[in-house]
């Protein structure tokens, strides 16, 4: 009986050791858990009060708007009235750095690998974001996943315009003399989008119109006035004053919601009786490389509103040709992929590729 009791009390030890062993090594594995989480929760406050207090602070020093075209075209000007105001506004230098080349490529691809901190911010074209993708087998950047939308900036309503010296006084006389002699006539386009323009125009009139591809938009313009093409697609605010000044002849532009300045050009759709012809405005945004702190964003987006819903700058712009037009990151987000959409099917439908 000793000794079966001296066996089972042994037992009994062995077992509550064992026990103890594992409440121990439980009790270890709690502890780290608790330590992680709470080191975690600690790093993460320190870099919500760090991005708290970059975003109270910012901006700091000077800032740089990355503009994919040379300068005095749309992207140029707008940047440059927005830039203006908020340095003056934030006692802080904006800096325009135009990085002009490959359809907007190499302006989208030096503003995606700048430091996401909120001073390398990037005014891009409808192309950047949205075309550009449907038109390379492959790009350096992705329009979505780098970079971080500000809000759309302005919209500029493009005309289809003819040299003064052309015998073309109107759209009527030029779907007449595209038909009369198919192939012969030319347009010139800095941009996709001006190449997307005159595409689907002349598919729904049915002309065989030639494209000819320039490096920007001043260099269309001046091979229109050189008599390198015999019409453009062009943003109104490039040829406003060659059009005042009697060189330029606007025959149509491409939106019909336009600024009280574009009152007596007519609507393309209408001056070409074709009702279904879709509208089309070139519009710009502004952005920030993806990684920028969410506060910074909003910072921005509260400045550049600000400055859009300034009346005198809206006179100055609608005075050109443009536009603003302000939303917030979400909206800009949205609608960019809204556009995605839209302009996949032109381009499958232009067959349209480039390398």
């Amino acid at each position: 009986m000793a000794l079966a009791a001296n066996h089972y009390g042994g037992d009994n030890r062995s077992r509550d050791g064992t026990r103890n062993e594992a409440m121990k090594r439980a009790l270890l594995l709690l502890s780290v858990a608790l330590l992680s989480t709470s080191q975690l929760v600690s790093a993460q406050g320190q870099e919500s009060s760090e991005a708290s207090s970059s975003a109270a602070t910012f901006p700091s020093r000077p800032i740089r708007i990355i503009v994919p075209f040379p300068p005095g075209g749309p992207s140029d000007i707008v940047a440059r009235l927005i830039g203006q105001r908020m340095g003056e506004d934030w006692v802080q230098p904006v800096l325009i750095e135009n990085r002009p080349g490959a359809n907007t490529i190499i302006g989208a691809q030096a503003a995606a690998r700048a430091a996401p901190d909120g001073y390398t911010l990037f005014m891009a074209i409808d192309s950047t974001l949205v075309m550009n993708q449907y038109l390379y087998k492959s790009l350096p950047y992705d329009p979505i996943a780098d970079f971080a939308p500000i809000s759309l900036t302005a919209k500029t309503v493009s005309v289809l315009a003819v040299s003064a010296r052309s015998g073309i006084h109107s759209i009527k006389e030029l779907i007449a003399s595209a038909r009369a002699a198919p192939g012969k006539l030319n347009y010139g386009g800095g941009t996709i989008t001006a190449r997307l323009m005159g595409h689907l125009f002349h598919q729904a009139a049915g002309l065989d119109i030639v494209y000819v591809p320039f490096k920007g938009t001043p260099d269309t313009v001046n091979g229109l006035l050189t008599g390198s093409v015999d019409l453009v697609y062009v943003a109104h605010p490039i040829v406003a004053p060659l059009i005042v000044s009697g060189a330029v002849r606007a025959l149509a532009r491409l939106d019909r919601t336009a600024p009280p300045s574009m009152a007596d050009i007519p609507p393309l759709a209408d001056a070409a009786g074709i009702a279904d012809l879709e509208d089309i405005s070139v519009w710009l945004g502004l952005l920030a490389p993806k990684g920028t702190p969410g506060a910074v964003i909003d910072k921005l987006h509260d400045q550049v509103a600000s400055v859009l819903a300034d009346p005198i700058l809206k006179q100055r712009s609608e005075a050109t040709g443009s536009y603003p037009i302000a939303c917030t990151p979400e909206e800009f987000s949205a609608f960019i992929r809204k556009e995605a959409q839209r302009w996949l099917r032109v381009i499958r439908d232009a067959d349209i590729r480039l390398e």
